[in-house]
């Protein structure tokens, strides 16, 4: 098990939701383009979006390298009375099938540059046609407001280099902007964030 894996699982070793119950506010918002079906959550942790999408009636796989994190997942979507398929991996080892999703969902994964530059590339060929890829992800300008995410820059996300990474999907939404993020003990405050829609043609 990887130094990595062995954080996330002592962070999520608590019965509080260290990141919420709740849904990512940007996820909820733009919940109503996805369309139905089967979705693909990166870096679920706790399970809140995962759970919340299965509410809406999306047949959800949760990947997480925590299974401490995924273990909580199974329980918040038994209390809400919804399945969700759960898979314990390191997002460097997985392999997304081409064709397979009608959405994906990235909220938060911040993984090495080379790990997101072939996950991101494997989400675009995984999508199938009309497919949606939604994320949210810190900027390097969070590094000045300290509210949450990962300390080292190489981990944080640009438009510019999502665009490039997404090549060949249509972007609906792309922005980089400030809001309040209010998501647990871990998020809580000011966020510099990138946010994108992008449909797979």
């Amino acid at each position: 098990m990887s130094d990595v894996t062995n954080t996330w699982n002592e962070r999520y070793d608590t019965e509080e939701f260290v990141y919420g119950r709740e849904p990512n506010a940007f996820l909820a918002g733009v919940s109503a383009m996805m369309p139905p079906g089967d979705v693909l959550c990166l870096a679920e942790g706790e399970g809140r979006n995962a759970v919340f999408l299965a509410r809406q009636g999306h047949r959800v796989l949760a990947v997480d390298a925590s299974a401490v994190g995924l273990s909580k997942a199974a329980r918040l979507a038994e209390e809400h009375g919804v399945r969700i398929e759960t898979l314990t991996t390191d997002l460097a080892d997985l392999v997304i099938e081409p064709g397979r999703w009608d959405a994906i969902v990235s909220i938060f994964c911040h993984v090495p540059p080379p790990v997101r530059r072939v996950l991101h590339r494997q989400a675009v060929a995984g999508l199938r046609p009309g497919g949606l890829f939604v994320l949210e992800a810190y900027t390097p300008a969070q590094l000045e407001l300290r509210t949450g995410g990962p300390p080292t820059v190489e981990l944080l996300m640009t438009l510019a280099d999502l665009r490039e990474e997404l090549a060949g999907l249509e972007f609906l939404q792309a922005r980089e902007i400030e809001r309040d993020v209010v998501e647990g003990r871990l998020h809580t405050g000011r966020g510099a964030v990138v946010q994108i829609v992008a449909r797979k043609p």
